[in-house]
């Protein structure tokens, strides 16, 4: 079965980048938003899902897993394969969901037929747990993989 859910997203922070870059839709720019520790840097392309609003109030994020590191501001076409449903807890002790989108380019070369989350291999989905979960500990906050869901329940996330 073909999935059948392309979107169109727009990338904020490469991989390989030890910052995170947010899109201000109002200036159609850029903006730093914090410098990542030593030693941690995005392990694939991340970004946001132009129209859409998670409940922190800004664009849901996705991570492109693929072979290549593009830039700040490109856009791509991806087929959403997953998500990781996820719990966070802010400094404040509030929580909220974040989840984190998954997809891959309809370009790649390495993931041509991918078209769920259970058919990547399990150490980069665990890599993916270990980088957010890391990435937010450095920030003061927590955050919890509550599950892993496959293309059809990421694409109602988007509704």
């Amino acid at each position: 079965m073909k999935h059948p859910k392309i979107i169109d997203i727009l990338v904020e922070s490469p991989k390989g980048n030890a910052y995170k870059l947010d899109y201000e839709p109002e200036t159609k720019a850029f903006r730093l938003n914090k410098i990542l520790p030593a030693g941690l840097v995005f392990p694939f392309d991340f970004g946001m899902v132009p129209g859409t609003k998670g409940e922190d109030g800004d664009p849901l994020d996705i991570i492109v897993i693929s072979e290549l590191s593009t830039f700040p501001g490109c856009r791509m076409e991806v087929r959403l394969i997953g998500a990781l449903q996820a719990e966070q807890t802010e400094r404040d002790g509030k929580q909220m969901r974040n989840d984190r989108l998954i997809g891959i380019p309809v370009v790649s070369q390495l993931f041509p037929d991918f078209d769920e989350l259970r058919q990547l291999p399990e150490s980069i989905i665990n890599q993916l747990e270990h980088f957010f979960k890391n990435y937010n500990e450095q920030a003061g906050k927590e955050f919890r993989v509550t599950a892993r869901l496959g293309a059809a329940e990421a694409a109602r996330l988007l509704t």
